[in-house]
């Protein structure tokens, strides 16, 4: 069985920071792609940022210049620093990885979503 589990989340001002974690766990081979994602009430799901195994990332338009996605493969972490957070950046945040792992001694590959942490920006 494979997880994810995210912390970092909370409540920071207007131009404060956070640093999300998310650690995998479980039968795992290794990671493909590990990414962020959010959800603002009301909202749709949406991506916010992207990494693949060799460090490539892609970010939306609206958190470039003030987020950082970056990932620790020795320990199937990836991180989201987020500078200069605005209000608009108050969402629920999730961590999603694309995992092959095993199964019952078979090598399997699947799409895994984090429980999602709570980011609230206000003064």
């Amino acid at each position: 069985q494979v997880q994810l589990v995210e912390s970092g989340g909370g409540l920071v001002q207007p131009g404060g920071s956070l640093r999300l974690s998310c650690v995998a766990s479980g039968s795992i081979i290794n990671i493909n792609a590990m990414g962020w994602y959010r959800q603002a009430p009301g909202k749709q799901r949406e991506l916010v940022a992207t990494i693949t195994r060799a460090g490539s990332t892609n970010y939306v338009d609206s958190v470039k210049g003030r987020f950082t996605i970056s990932r620790d493969n020795a320990k199937n972490t990836v991180y989201l620093q987020m500078n200069s957070l605005e209000p608009e950046d108050t969402a629920v945040y999730y961590c999603n990885a694309d995992i092959n792992y095993l199964s019952e001694s078979r090598y399997s590959r699947r799409n895994y979503w984090g429980q999602g942490t709570q980011v609230t920006v206000s003064s």
